[in-house]
């Protein structure tokens, strides 16, 4: 598989996004274990999550407990493994996730996220989404002295605008290593921070790369993706994904997966070349 790199770690240039795996609708505990798996003997080296991807009955953290679990079933694996996790929601049942990007509650979402992963210090740690009732330089600050006293080993945003990245970095004395904001082919409104990013240098992590749950449709079902894939022998989902990597090199799409033949599937996209009068037809 080919790689990239956020920061200093090298990780694959496909990731899995957990989230599907813990939020409603989810899987069994043994298929969602076995979708993970299917994505790490796939070559996947990065796994996306965050301490609000879980259903209410569960509290704070289900996919990160459900993540480490899985490591531990490959445990030579996961030594090269960056998983990236996000603090600030908090999940409730049948509306939009509560926001808390207060300093101590973050530092505390942190140092718990942490626990329920299983490491001393977070390899990639997110803030997930701007609170308004608290000054965003407060909440900036806050991650950054998580990145000062190493409870976490890099830092990135989610969920931001150009404006806020440039901001953030700049509290973070340049160390900004990642933003992850939604982009797929039906949904480009990130595109000028894919490319700000993509300039400075910081990887962009497209969440629901694949259009989202119930919205692939409108991707693959009579589009030039699926056009595109006929033609190719493979997915229309694997083409979406080859489609993203092409615009930049720190580009690292993030495909949720529920079963393991799909996060094998969205594997395979990082070897998938594309010619210029493909990339012409995806890109219009």
């Amino acid at each position: 598989m080919q790689s990239r790199r956020i920061g200093n770690v090298t990780v694959s240039a496909i990731g899995l996004g957990g989230m599907p795996l813990s939020i409603d609708g989810r899987p069994d505990r043994e298929q969602a274990l076995a979708t993970i798996l299917a994505a790490i003997d796939s070559g996947v080296t990065l796994i996306d999550t965050a301490d609000s991807y879980t259903m209410e009955i569960d509290g704070q953290g289900h996919n990160e407990l459900l993540i480490a679990e899985a490591l531990r079933l490959r445990p030579t694996e996961a030594k090269n493994i960056l998983v990236a996790t996000k603090g600030g929601l908090i999940y409730r049942t049948g509306r939009p996730w509560d926001r808390n990007g207060k300093p101590e509650y973050l530092r505390q979402a942190a140092i718990d996220s942490a626990r329920r992963l299983g490491v001393e210090s977070i390899g990639l740690y997110q803030y997930h989404r701007q609170d308004y009732t608290v000054a965003y330089t407060d909440s900036l600050g806050a991650m950054k002295d998580l990145l000062d006293e190493g409870l976490i080993q890099m830092a990135g945003i989610s969920n931001a605008i150009t404006e806020q990245i440039a901001l953030f970095n700049e509290i973070l004395d340049g160390r900004l290593v990642s933003v992850q904001n939604r982009f797929s082919p039906i949904f480009q409104s990130s595109r000028p921070e894919l490319d700000y990013t993509v300039e400075h240098g910081m990887a962009f992590l497209p969440w629901s790369p694949l259009g989202g749950i119930g919205n692939g449709s409108e991707v693959f079902d009579s589009s030039a993706f699926a056009a595109v894939g006929a033609e190719l022998g493979v997915s229309a989902q694997q083409v979406a994904l080859a489609w993203e990597l092409s615009l930049g090199d720190s580009v690292i799409p993030i495909p949720g997966a529920s079963r393991p033949a799909s996060a094998a599937d969205s594997a395979l996209a990082s070897e998938l070349v594309l010619t210029p009068e493909q990339l012409a037809r995806l890109g219009a």
